[in-house]
């Protein structure tokens, strides 16, 4: 996740405190080998994580580690993996980049540790990837979104990239909505923003969409957009795409878009998560945006049984990161399992590439960059709080 962007998750994420690691049935380690040809000997598996637990994006850590313990504890109260538990590691970076590298180093050295998950934001996991690589260690990172993170080797994600996002709208647009003719207002000077709409644009016109304007502000913190959405108006858009964050879309550019007589549908990215209205709840009709779960998602059957566990063991509800740290430790256990018998870090790797999955954030096969090719989830805004709408397969 973007650290800039992260802060759209504050309404939803309640920071707690807790124990940053998770004691697992003893007795077993890994071989004195180094590296990718170290494997799992004795009755535990050691899986590392490296989370935000302290500092400005420590409630995103925080939900990542309890989706962790989840998983983790169902696993071993199941038998654990081939008879062996699952011994959780949990290291806290700060949110910093220097920490983060540190922890990954730190965890890559110890030979009992078959595979990591995390970081939690975009920031830590770039700092990470290479060091995957150069130690052949395994990551899944669960929210870390920016395109920009070199991944497909040893680093891999449990969240969708945020430019599939732009796509996953076009589609919406032509094929759930059916509409013809669309337009993008993006900020030039933000990479999240402008990268989702070069790829919503991409896809639009692949799917035979009418593009019928395109404009953009100079940043994502701009409060005045009349003079470019007056543009949008006139051009007889049915569907504008504009990804901001919710700080900026939900109190000037959707009140504006209505202002001008732009009576149409408005879509964004997550960065619409919290997004923050005005007192008139109206205009904010058919305005919708993607995300990675919802608790009201009901055509997942794994959703309701992720909500009642996680419930149970924390007497709350969980929230997005929650649900994509519990899919991380998932995938481990997919990938182990597949890798055979007292696998070897390098096995691991293997199952995990191009590995298909299905979890409570959605069902994906891994591309050639690790990251997933998911559903997708829709929300509507109605009467001012976000809604499920659909789910958006994969193409």
């Amino acid at each position: 996740m973007n650290t800039r962007f992260a802060a759209k998750f504050t309404t939803i994420c309640v920071a707690t405190g807790m124990a940053v690691s998770l004691a697992g049935c003893s007795g077993g380690s890994m071989s004195d080998s180094s590296d990718a040809t170290a494997s799992v000997k004795g009755n535990t598996i050691t899986l590392g994580s490296i989370t935000t637990n302290s500092g400005t994006a420590a409630a995103y850590g925080e939900a990542e580690v309890e989706g962790f313990k989840l998983a983790v504890s169902e696993i071993n109260k199941a038998g654990g993996i081939d008879g062996k538990k699952i011994k959780l590691e949990s290291m806290d970076d700060k949110g910093d980049a220097t920490e983060s590298s540190n922890a990954f180093n730190k965890l890559a050295g110890d030979n009992s540790v078959l595979a990591v998950v995390g970081p939690t934001i975009s920031a830590t996991t770039a700092a990470v990837a290479p060091l995957a690589d150069q130690n052949k260690l395994v990551a899944i990172a669960p929210a870390a979104t920016a395109d920009s993170i070199r991944s497909g080797n040893y680093l891999f994600r449990a969240c969708f990239k945020d430019s599939y996002q732009g796509e996953v709208a076009a589609r919406f647009a032509a094929k759930t909505l059916k509409l013809k003719k669309v337009a993008v207002l993006y900020g030039t000077g933000d990479p999240y923003s402008s990268g989702t709409a070069d790829s919503f644009v991409k896809e639009a016109q692949r799917l035979g969409l009418q593009v019928v304007d395109k404009e953009s502000s100079s940043s994502t913190d701009d409060t005045e957009y009349s003079s470019q959405l007056q543009k949008i108006q006139a051009s007889g858009a049915e569907f504008l795409y504009a990804p901001y964050y919710y700080s900026i879309a939900g109190p000037y550019i959707i009140p504006q878009a209505r202002a001008v007589g732009y009576n149409g549908v408005v879509m964004g990215p997550d960065g619409y998560d919290g997004l923050k209205l005005t007192d008139n709840t109206s205009l904010y009709n058919k305005v919708y945006y993607t995300t990675h779960y919802s608790p009201d998602d009901k055509s997942n059957s794994k959703v309701q049984d992720f909500i009642k566990s996680f419930n149970a063991a924390n007497n709350k509800d969980p929230n997005t990161f929650s649900a994509l740290g519990y899919d991380a430790v998932y995938m481990v256990k997919k990938a182990i399992e597949k890798a055979g018998k007292n696998p070897n870090r390098e096995q691991v790797r293997k199952a995990l590439a191009g590995m298909s999955f299905s979890g409570v954030t959605g069902s994906f096969t891994l591309d050639n960059t690790g990251s997933p090719k998911k559903s997708v989830i829709v929300l509507e805004m109605k009467n001012g709080k976000p809604a499920y709408n659909s789910t958006v397969k994969p193409a």
